[in-house]
């Protein structure tokens, strides 16, 4: 089986120029780009019109995967492209890359927009071990990494955004993400469908308002909790489905403490918890806009008979 080059391509406004120098100047382009901790460039030598330079990677337990690189630029600035080759490769044993090669591609388009794309091959390491290990994981993930990057850099550009900031909203809007889809599917799984009764289905009985019905009621209210969490997980980034879980966890602490008042006595009690979660779901949904997407990047070159979607994000 061989694997498909890694092609990324996005659509932004932005100047020519300005993204050239974020895409060509190692200062700026390590700032947005995921894949690289450092990039250096080499002193040309006499005559020489290729950029030589030397890359690192940090991929953590104080390792690193390092190489060199060539690139080269050339200009058609009557039609507005620009385009810049690449061959890259590493000496590293611990590289699964051993070498590849590429070009990024910068045109002018309607409405002032710019259309930035790579496509990248590359040889493995390992033999037939390394060429699954690729296909099947280093791949895609590179792919979703060169994506996700291209992404920051529009957000840069675009809004000014800097990409430590876009790195930060990431960082603290996925970590709320989980930790709701997380207590969510808790609540809804473990006391209610799983254990109702070590106390759920009792402290259900006491409020009084079911009469009778609170076997029937405690899983439905479990899977409609364990839902909430899917759909939390899946519309992260839209904020209506964090007034959703406002108004649930409203609701429903609510209800428990007018029929139970003396719950408020226990160390952890609905109040409690509803408040916690409500502070994590404000931090989500204030961090919901202006992420990075890789879903805003096309995946695969347009073919000739086939119509171009407008790559900008929603």
């Amino acid at each position: 089986m061989k694997a498909r080059p890694i092609y990324v391509a996005i659509r932004m406004k932005a100047d020519m120029q300005a993204l050239w120098e974020h895409t060509q100047q190692p200062d700026l382009h390590r700032q947005w780009d995921l894949r690289f901790s450092d990039i250096d460039y080499l002193p040309r030598r006499a005559g020489e019109e290729s950029q030589r330079f030397l890359y690192r990677t940090r991929i953590g337990f104080g390792l690193s995967i390092a190489g060199t690189g060539e690139t080269k630029a050339t200009f058609e600035g009557d039609k507005g492209r620009r385009l810049s080759t690449l061959a890259f490769g590493s000496e590293q044993r611990l590289s699964l890359i051993r070498r590849g090669g590429g070009y990024w591609k910068y045109e002018a388009c309607e409405n002032g927009e710019l259309l930035f794309a790579t496509r990248f091959d590359y040889e493995t390491r390992f033999g037939a071990l390394g060429k699954w290990a690729d296909i099947l994981l280093f791949r895609p993930l590179f792919g979703y990494a060169t994506a996700w990057s291209f992404d920051r850099l529009r957000l840069w550009l675009e809004k000014g955004i800097s990409p430590a900031v876009s790195a930060e909203k990431a960082i603290l809007h996925y970590s709320a993400v989980a930790l709701l889809v997380l207590l969510w599917l808790y609540q809804g799984v473990v006391p209610k469908l799983l254990y109702p009764g070590y106390g759920e289905l009792d402290l259900l009985r006491q409020t009084g308002w079911l009469n009778g019905w609170e076997e029937v009621a405690l899983p439905l209210l479990g899977a409609a909790e364990a839902a909430l969490a899917f759909l939390i997980g899946f519309m992260h980034r839209k904020r209506w489905v964090y007034k959703l879980q406002a108004g649930l966890l409203l609701a429903l602490g609510m209800a428990a403490v007018t029929g139970i008042p003396e719950l408020l006595r226990d160390p952890f009690n609905p109040l409690t918890l509803s408040l916690a979660m409500a502070g994590v779901g404000l931090a989500a949904s204030r961090t919901a806009e202006g992420l990075p997407n890789a879903a805003n990047c096309r995946r695969r070159p347009v073919k000739p008979n086939e119509k171009a979607r407008r790559l900008r994000p929603t």
